[in-house]
């Protein structure tokens, strides 16, 4: 069974179209990243998903139940995160869980049990006892995410979770998704830190101006649009003469230096660069790695959005 069916999905807002026709699958235990510029329809597909938005025409389902007559049972299967939600400032943390649970039908022991195990899961234990407004930003995206674990749901829908969090809290909360995704979650995430949905995600899902640019996998789309190769090549001595040998081959684009490395693109359809070892025995120079740069999930968005600008 799959996770998510989104069938035919359409949805206006006056004469703006936010969603054109959507249609995709997600299976179960799938990390799906959603991707798209501003007013792509990124929050409108996450909010009718969690059965907080009737579309105006198809519907959705999770794991067989139809969003449209079976909300409630939804509700119950899913986890929906969106990017700004409440705390309430007069709660503690723990008072803050222990509230959720009981919003969630979760009494007694289970739920000092359940609120025991998110907080040991999201590390909470140090700010347990703090008051929810005295929290910083990242601190509160992850009280954020254990409210949305509360009542163990099997799908997450994550809206911009990273968003306006610091490099290190940043890197916290993405391994939190890595090991729930570990447990067995499928977790359907919108973010624009894309470097962040690339570690995390095996699907991709890009909208634009509400509609389907791509869904399927990441390996294969970046193999799809990624014609030109990027080689990155380590010496142990100053690069700047053998980059102008490089360069003087015929096969390659372009090379530039940063980082004490060298990054030589190829030319489009180029596949062997073995001529860099040849080189690199000819001129004497001390060759201390060289390898393939795989595709970034920056580049697949601005390949995928920029053709489509191109037709428009």
């Amino acid at each position: 069974m799959n996770a998510l069916e989104v069938l035919n999905i359409t949805k206006t807002f006056g004469r703006t179209t936010a969603l054109d026709h959507i249609s995709f699958e997600v299976a179960e235990g799938d990390a799906v990243a959603l991707i798209g510029p501003n007013g792509a329809g990124k929050t409108t597909l996450l909010r009718i998903l969690a059965t907080l938005m009737k579309p105006d025409s198809g519907y959705a389902k999770v794991l067989g139940q139809d969003g449209r007559f079976q909300a409630s049972r939804v509700r119950r299967m899913i986890g929906y995160m969106p990017d700004i939600f409440g705390m309430y400032e007069d709660l503690n943390v723990t008072e803050y869980l222990e509230f959720f649970a009981g919003i969630h039908r979760i009494h007694g022991e289970v739920a000092a049990k359940t609120v025991q195990f998110l907080i040991d899961l999201l590390e909470l234990d140090e700010i347990k006892d703090r008051p929810t407004s005295a929290l910083s930003r990242g601190m509160q995206q992850r009280v954020g995410l254990a409210r949305t674990l509360m009542h163990d749901p099997k799908i997450l829908i994550l809206d911009e979770p990273a968003a306006n969090l610091d490099p290190r809290s940043r890197i916290e909360m993405r391994e939190v998704l890595k090991e729930l995704r570990r447990m067995g979650k499928t977790i359907l995430i919108s973010s624009h830190i894309l470097m962040e949905l690339d570690i995390l995600c095996n699907k991709l899902l890009c909208l634009d101006r509400g509609k389907v640019l791509y869904y399927g996998g990441i390996e294969e789309v970046a193999e799809r649009l990624t014609s030109q190769k990027e080689i990155i090549v380590r010496i142990q001595e100053d690069g700047q003469n053998f980059g102008k040998s490089i360069s003087a081959e015929n096969t390659v684009e372009s090379v530039t230096e940063r980082d004490g490395e060298i990054h030589v693109i190829l030319k489009e359809g180029v596949q062997d660069y073995s001529f860099i070892a040849r080189l690199s025995v000819e001129r004497g120079v001390t060759l201390l790695g060289l390898r393939e740069e795989e595709p970034r999930l920056e580049d697949v968005f601005l390949r995928l959005t920029g053709e489509e600008a191109g037709e428009a």
